[in-house]
């Protein structure tokens, strides 16, 4: 029982120390949550936190052969996920140029998956992810490739629990903040949370431009 939870608490920090760095998933929730509210921008980061697991349980069960096809093909993730962030950046920047009225700003039926998915893929086109739950996991002295099946189900729990409690606080206080901003606010929010997404999309895509030219 002790070791259990023992592991879950390290997947836990593990989950939070992956998720908390400020980056295009961040800036995502943040403007979700302003422009629709906490409920939107919670989604959102579970879309993050889903995609942590995913790759926590790919570290913690040692699947070294997946995690040796996503690593061979990190190119491909990264130029997808770039292009994707060009995208989300192109909605941003309509929204902040032809704003809503408030009363139509509220969240859509399909509004929630929309941003879980999001989220979801933003942070599942990043195979280096399972390179750093590797790193933390270590510096915990999580023996990742010598876990039995229950202790490895533990530790990819607090992983989701460490994300989801990261994306669950930055929400909550983004959400503080809504009601005091006006549209000319959110216009701006808006705005510069596009451009930001556009220039970690040039990044990305940039990135895998210069290496296949170096090849």
């Amino acid at each position: 029982m002790w070791d259990s939870l023992l592991m879950l608490g390290k997947g836990g920090l593990a989950g939070f120390i992956i998720a908390a760095p400020v980056g295009p998933v961040g800036v995502l929730c943040v403007q979700r949550t302003l422009h629709r509210g906490r409920l939107s921008g919670l989604t959102a980061g579970l879309g993050a936190a889903c995609a942590d697991a995913f790759y926590g349980a790919i570290a913690a069960f040692g699947l070294s052969l997946v995690s040796r096809w996503l690593e061979q093909h990190e190119l491909l993730f990264r130029g997808a996920g770039g292009l994707f962030l060009c995208f989300m950046a192109w909605r941003m920047l309509r929204a902040a140029l032809h704003p809503m009225p408030q009363k139509l700003l509220a969240e859509p039926r399909n509004g929630l998956l929309s941003g879980f998915v999001s989220t979801f893929v933003l942070t599942a086109t990043n195979p280096i992810t399972i390179v750093a739950f590797l790193g933390v996991f270590a510096f915990f002295g999580v023996g990742a490739f010598g876990l039995t099946n229950a202790m490895a189900a533990w530790l990819v729990l607090g992983v989701f629990a460490g994300s989801s409690i990261w994306w669950l606080s930055l929400a909550g206080l983004a959400g503080a903040y809504r009601h005091r901003l006006g549209n000319d606010s959110m216009r701006w929010i808006n705005g510069l949370s596009g451009l930001l997404m556009l220039a970690f999309g040039i990044y990305g895509v940039g990135s895998v431009l210069f290496i296949w030219s170096q090849r």
